[in-house]
């Protein structure tokens, strides 16, 4: 009980009247908790990601099978979904302050932990364990995104925040990789674990519950963007509530997360297995292939800022026509890839970029899509719910999607790609007009009657 008490949410504070100062005070506390959980997000990579650049030569030290190896992988998917849809709903009647640091901070002990161990059975315990508080990180940015932004400005800001993962992404490989040939695999794991208890500490002293735990208005007030439903900020929901009435039973819910398990195949499989496709079949040599992952998040970082402005200013805060657009274009970048001669160094850099900035609009925006068609009392269930279905393609990237090309080659493995993208487009393309539930729009407009 004490620690659910210390996890919970800020009371609210008397609401301050001086327009001036709570100007003053949104400006700093909008920026404060932007940088901490975006920095937070970045060093979740870091203990995430850290095995993936060990892996060589873990192999090497230890005699360990890549099968050893997927298994792991395929743990840290499974532990990390669930836990983001069960921490979901824990965060949305949580203080992201102590939620986001806390979860942070296991993970680092977690890689410690498996740095010490030598046994398949030790690491599958310890990676399980990181993938379990791993989920404490995405929903307390979702529960953060949602009450300091409003619709008309999230997408932007959304989509910066998105960048850490491609941040993070981009510069755990040469860290990693630098410990594990300088100081060996297990330092590999050391220092991010070390770093993210730091790190940990650090979101506890930066991050803050919502606008009206510091005495500001709800941003829909301060910002006049009520987005065609407004809200009882005054009312906590019950657990039952937000995951039966607003997530369970809300169809747009259901149709973003399956679109989700399909993007996610299309991210984590080109994300894990893009450079052994050029080595293999293109005839990379390792620097060479690995470097493409840095193009691949590079382009996810582009494609997170384009797709998070576009959705605000071209199509004035709806996310289904760029779901909709740039998962189309993965299907061709998707091909390109695959169709693309040998020793075209450059124009592979530049397909594995363009696909990296069309995958991350949909991996961005569809998770918003699903905070913004829900209730914003359950915004992090809901992106918790979206998120455990996409970490089960994730898991599908693995086993079931290597043995597709173990059996039918490279050639069957961006097939299934490709149809992955299409399936997606179908599935989002009756969302093209959708901005907001119908539901709260009408109860908003029998409340304003």
């Amino acid at each position: 009980m004490k620690l659910l008490k210390f996890l919970g949410p800020a009371p609210y504070a008397p609401e301050i009247e001086d327009r001036e100062e709570v100007d003053k005070r949104y400006k700093y506390w909008r920026f404060r908790v932007f940088y901490g959980m975006y920095i937070g997000y970045i060093f979740y990579y870091f203990t995430r990601k850290s095995f993936t650049f060990a892996m060589p030569a873990l192999m090497q030290e230890l005699g360990l099978q890549i099968s050893d190896l997927g298994i792991l992988s395929s743990i840290l998917a499974i532990t990390y979904g669930l836990s983001k849809f069960l921490s979901g709903i824990l965060a949305d009647r949580s203080n992201p302050r102590y939620f986001m640091g806390v979860g942070l901070l296991l993970t680092g002990v977690w890689n410690i932990f498996f740095g010490m161990s030598s046994s398949v059975i030790a690491f599958a315990i310890f990676w399980g364990l990181n993938g379990w508080f791993q989920g404490w990180g995405w929903p307390p940015c979702a529960r953060l995104l949602t009450h300091w932004y409003s619709q008309k400005e999230r997408g932007t800001w959304w989509g910066f925040w998105n960048t850490s993962h491609s941040v993070g992404g981009a510069l755990i490989p040469i860290i990693a990789a630098f410990c594990a040939q300088a100081w060996g695999w297990r330092f590999a794991m050391y220092l991010p674990g070390i770093t993210c208890i730091g790190i940990g500490l650090f979101l506890m002293n930066r991050l803050r519950d919502t606008p009206q735990s510091l005495g500001l208005p709800p941003i829909e007030k301060y910002k006049n963007d009520y987005a065609a439903k407004r809200v009882d900020e005054e009312t906590e929901l019950s657990v039952k509530e937000i995951l039966f009435q607003h997530v369970l039973r809300n169809k747009y819910i259901w149709v973003l997360a399956i679109s989700y398990f399909f993007v996610y195949i299309i991210r984590q499989a080109v994300n894990d297995f893009g450079a052994l496709f050029l080595m293999q079949a293109k005839g990379y040599s390792i620097m060479a292939a690995s470097a493409s992952v840095f193009w691949f998040e590079a382009g996810g970082i582009c494609g997170s800022l384009a797709a998070g402005w576009a959705s605000d200013k071209v199509f004035q805060g709806r996310r289904g026509p760029i779901n909709v657009l740039f998962s189309l274009g993965v299907i061709f970048a998707v091909a390109a890839l695959y169709l693309a001669p040998a020793g075209m160094t450059f124009l592979t850099y530049g397909l594995m970029f363009a696909v990296g900035f069309l995958i991350f609009g949909p991996q961005m925006l569809i998770g918003m899509a699903a905070v913004e068609l829900s209730h914003k009392k359950s915004a992090a269930t809901a992106s918790g719910f979206t998120g455990w279905v996409a970490y089960l393609g994730a898991a599908a990237a693995g086993y079931p999607i290597t043995k597709i090309a173990e059996n039918w080659g490279w050639y069957g493995f961006f097939l299934s790609l490709g149809v992955c993208g299409a399936i997606t487009v179908l599935l989002l393309l009756p969302l093209w007009k959708i901005k907001s539930n119908p539901k709260y729009t009408a109860e908003a407009e029998t409340t304003t009657a």
